[in-house]
């Protein structure tokens, strides 16, 4: 006898409420096995991939790719094979990890009705497995219902409830960002709104470290952590309309979604003001051509982004007020220094372009630096950064001189108190030494949050970066 079980989209998140389908990796007909990826999913945040809660045959996939599905709307349904009695979540294979074994409370929300002694064989564990990448958060039910949760009776909710949000095995409850200590009060402070802000925008807020009173998160916290890219992302490439076709739709949602909205509240919220500087940087592209030849950058990429990178974490440190953030508590306003930077790298990547960042920063080497960037990059670029890697950055650079572009007027990422775009590199006539010579010629634009750096501290933020650019050895002297 066969048992249908039917799949429905978790929460991969707090806050998540939908995402959309992107690429099934089954079939109808197909056999498929417990914790073998089924589908990939874009939430506002990454890429994810579900893993299969059942060992089966599958018998329909019920949403298309392209399709934007709610958190718990079934996705999937399968054929699973039964055995007498045994619930279906017995049927579920042991991953190849299994967790300990689960509290007798969690158990009973987890598998309903398997309390008949004598049925358990030595192959045959009683409990639920935890599906790779999946767990139970202790606790969990007290901040937030799942809709899965507390329907023992629905046997088709049953493995989805199992695999309600993403989590490392049982303990630790959550992974948070390296650059992050966990709060002491482990409960989230947030007014309504902001808990209903976070939700409609997808954002977890138990990764995030609340910067209102009593460590509350606030409105600024929220967007500091959407995966907002600093500048305009480009339409989605369209392929050839038919002829005859003068105009095509094209659907705002995942990534572009989320960017929209987070451009819309740092344009509106924040006050910009954009300074920008003219900088020779021979000597830099000098100065990159004698790091490549380096043993220690034997393997890795190094370009200017690279030095630039190093100027910035070099200029913040001289300047930490431009390390900041706003925030609006109970008490009033105030301006958040930040004693560490999560440096954040504008990617171009096939979502559109997203803001990874480096989490501490200021502590990378010259060489681990250059590394960090390289992988982060590739990471973001490949689809595979996490949420984690895309929230938390106190400050940004945009490299828009890589499409051919001098400068422009970058908005702030959310959050954040400042953002650096590099402009292209480029041979221009420039007086040096008293005499005309062609050099190497960079524009930089900084744009910042005028409530929290006024126009000296920009203006000394941009110049500090601008030279040591013109000249590297002065990282030297003022690192």
């Amino acid at each position: 006898m066969t048992d249908r079980k039917q799949f429905k989209l978790p929460d991969v998140g707090e806050g998540l409420t939908e995402a959309e389908i992107v690429k099934w990796h089954v079939q109808p007909g197909d056999q498929v096995e417990v914790n073998q990826t089924i589908v990939e999913i874009e939430t506002a945040k990454a890429i994810v991939e579900l893993p299969c809660p059942f060992e089966g045959v599958v018998a329909e996939l019920m949403v298309t790719e392209g399709d934007t599905v709610d958190v718990g709307v079934p996705i999937i349904s399968v054929d699973v094979a039964t055995e007498g009695e045994e619930p279906p979540s017995a049927a579920v294979a042991t991953p190849v990890s299994e967790p300990p074994a689960q509290p007798a409370a969690l158990q009973q929300d987890m598998v309903p009705r398997v309390e008949e002694p004598g049925m358990v064989a030595p192959d045959k564990p009683k409990r639920q497995p935890v599906l790779v990448g999946y767990g139970v958060k202790p606790g969990a039910t007290k901040r937030r219902p799942r809709k899965s949760e507390h329907t023992p009776a629905d046997t088709s909710a049953a493995a989805p409830a199992a695999t309600a949000a993403p989590t490392a095995p049982p303990q630790p409850v959550r992974e948070e960002p390296a650059s992050h200590p966990q709060p002491v009060d482990k409960r989230t402070l947030a007014k309504p709104p902001v808990r209903k802000m976070a939700k409609d925008l997808g954002v977890d807020l138990t990764t995030l470290i609340g910067s209102g009173p009593r460590g509350s998160i606030t409105r600024e916290d929220v967007q500091a952590a959407l995966t907002a890219a600093p500048t305009e992302a480009a339409p989605a490439a369209a392929t050839a309309a038919a002829p005859g076709v003068r105009e095509e739709r094209i659907p705002v949602k995942g990534v572009r979604k989320a960017t929209a909205t987070a451009m819309v509240g740092s344009a509106f919220t924040a006050p910009h003001v954009t300074e920008f500087v003219q900088v020779d940087v021979t000597r830099t592209m000098e100065t990159v051509r004698r790091l490549r030849d380096l043993p220690e950058f034997a393997e890795v990429k190094v370009s200017p982004l690279l030095l630039a990178a190093k100027a910035v974490l070099t200029a913040l440190r001289r300047n930490p007020g431009a390390n900041a953030s706003w925030a609006e508590g109970d008490s009033g306003a105030e301006i958040v220094v930040k004693n560490y930077v999560n440096l954040g790298i504008a990617a171009a990547t096939p979502r559109g372009l997203l803001v990874p960042n480096l989490k501490e920063a200021q502590d990378l080497s010259l060489p681990e630096l250059a590394k960090a960037l390289n992988a982060l990059i590739e990471t973001a670029r490949a689809g595979k950064a996490s949420p984690a890697d895309l929230s938390g950055g106190t400050f940004t650079i945009t490299n828009i001189g890589v499409f051919g572009i001098d400068t422009g007027t970058p908005i702030i990422t959310p959050g954040e108190a400042a953002i650096l775009a590099f402009g292209q590199i480029r041979d221009m006539p420039w007086v040096y030494e008293g005499e005309l010579a062609i050099r190497k010629v960079s524009t930089l634009a900084l744009s910042f949050d005028h409530r929290i750096i006024d126009g000296e501290l920009g203006s000394r933020v941009l110049r500090d970066i601008g030279d040591m650019l013109e000249d590297p050895m002065r990282m030297l002297a003022w690192s």
